[in-house]
């Protein structure tokens, strides 16, 4: 009667919560102290492995913890695949024993069992040989049905909660997403939204960029092993399936793929293609420091988080469409004043921050209106078209060609000195005198000037003044050639 008391409690005290982590911490001090055990774990067995993994224990040797089991395997394995308790008086003679203290003599694994479906073992070890008795046995075995019973409770219990707070972020994060039309901030704000809401270790996000997808924004507590702005090649698996199909991937274990890490500690990882009206964009990829961290329920959720993400993109990149096209003029496609005066200042202050050098070229296309007045508008535009396209091809990327207004053009240089900006501008020059203009007879030529930061000057309007004076001199001295402005007064004075 004292036994089916202390069953009767042992019951009460595992089904009076539905908190996950206090169910199994009652479970095992149930069997701790009721039965006398000295080592007691809960393992819980994923469905999709087969495999069994402790969840909770108390008293197992430091470490031994983290090993997995398949079902079968240990006599916690053969529990779960036989559905029914299995004893071992002296693990010593047993082969199936799995060492989790050294101090263990016998074992006892019960099945956790909801609706004939196993979903852990309740494993008992006692420093004792020959431990429990059959009543011993079969108190425990229907302690273990209450026990079960309060687990899936406190995980439906867990799941539902999980899903309000994941609808809940699904919703902030569609009001905060549609908010940010900047493409750049929209990203990085996607990626901490996401790592905050749904507790991953980190969020990455990929962006289509011709044949590749590149790493835009990243954000979480994991080490990168590539830095951002690193290329993948789209046609190359497991990418090439993922985005022809547009479905999720899902590493539940990079123990058996260590080549596929972005970050050094990732033990799981999740990517999810971002559609929007039938286009990939590119992916976002949730990495975990624990592997199986990703549930089906954690997927459907992402996968709608995703969506909304996707639409947010294909929003910032319309908007930023938008914006490149009020940068650029309508004759020659190239960028227009505009665009030049707001892009000046950010080289201005970025050359002043890290002492660089930053370099404007004003060139004029020679007695243009002449060209204008013998051989028509038409063919003046075309030579327009055609020295804009000569001086883009001519300058790197990261320079920028502006037409700053009728035929004179504006040119940034970063991180350049006076000689090497004369360099620049001499090439120019000697490429537009030597083409070949379809449908002009004569020779076309230009004339330039040139000025640096902080040389000619350390101000938007000094530099400009300067390279126009360049410019004018260069006019003066016959056309046909380049020429640097005059010196701001602090450098003259120092020569």
């Amino acid at each position: 009667m004292n036994k089916i008391a202390v069953l009767y409690d042992a019951g009460q005290a595992v089904l009076s919560t539905f908190d996950l982590d206090e169910v199994l911490q009652r479970i095992l001090e149930i069997a701790h102290d009721y039965f006398h055990l000295r080592n007691v774990a809960i393992v819980l067995l994923n469905k999709e492995s087969q495999e069994l993994y402790v969840r909770s224990q108390i008293g197992w040797d430091e470490g031994q913890d983290k090993h997995r089991l398949p079902v079968g395997q240990g006599i916690t394995g053969a529990a779960a695949l036989k559905k029914q308790p299995v004893y071992s008086p002296d693990v010593s003679l047993d082969p199936r024993y799995f060492c989790s203290a050294k101090s263990t003599r016998s074992e006892l694994a019960i099945p956790l069992m909801v609706r004939d479906e196993v979903v852990g073992v309740l494993d008992c070890q006692s420093d004792n040989l020959d431990h429990f008795d059959s009543e011993t046995i079969d108190l425990l075995t229907l302690f273990s049905t209450q026990a079960s019973i309060a687990l899936q409770n406190a995980r439906l219990y867990s799941l539902e909660q999980q899903r309000a707070r994941q609808l809940q972020a699904i919703n902030a994060i569609a009001q905060q997403t549609t908010a940010v039309l900047d493409l750049e901030e929209l990203l990085s704000r996607v990626c901490q939204l996401i790592q905050d809401a749904f507790r991953v270790s980190h969020v990455s996000l990929f962006l289509r960029e011709d044949h590749d997808l590149v790493l835009r924004a990243h954000h979480g507590t994991l080490t990168p092993c590539i830095p951002e702005g690193g290329r993948f090649t789209a046609t190359t698996e497991p990418w090439a399936s993922m985005l022809a199909d547009s479905c999720t991937s899902l590493e539940r274990d990079f123990c058996t793929a260590p080549a596929g890490r972005f970050f050094a500690e990732s033990a799981a990882r999740m990517c999810i293609p971002l559609v929007s009206f039938g286009q990939t964009l590119g992916v976002i990829a949730l990495d975990s420091a624990e592997s199986d961290a990703f549930s089906d329920g954690d997927q459907q959720s992402l996968e709608s988080v995703a969506d909304i993400c996707a639409t947010a993109i294909q929003n910032a990149h319309y908007v930023d469409r938008v914006k490149q096209l009020a940068y650029l003029d309508g004759l020659t496609g190239i960028f227009n004043r505009r665009f030049f005066e707001l892009r000046i200042m950010e080289e201005i202050e970025r050359a002043r921050r890290y002492g660089t050098g930053m370099a404007v070229i004003m060139a004029d296309i020679d007695e243009f209106k002449r060209l204008n007045d013998e051989f028509g508008h038409v063919l003046g535009d075309e030579v327009l078209r055609q020295v804009s396209s000569l001086f883009h091809q001519q300058v790197r990327k990261v320079d920028v060609v502006c037409r700053y207004g009728g035929e004179e053009f504006a040119i940034l240089l970063t991180q350049v000195n006076p000689e090497q900006a004369m360099a620049v501008a001499e090439k120019l020059r000697k490429m537009v005198e030597d083409w070949q203009f379809p449908g002009v007879p004569r020779t076309v030529t230009i004339s330039a000037g040139a000025a640096t930061f902080p040389e000619h000057g350390t101000s938007r309007d000094a530099l400009v003044r300067a390279a126009d004076n360049g410019l004018y001199a260069a006019k003066q001295a016959g056309r046909n050639k380049v020429c640097l402005g005059p010196l701001a007064h602090r450098h003259a004075a120092s020569l």
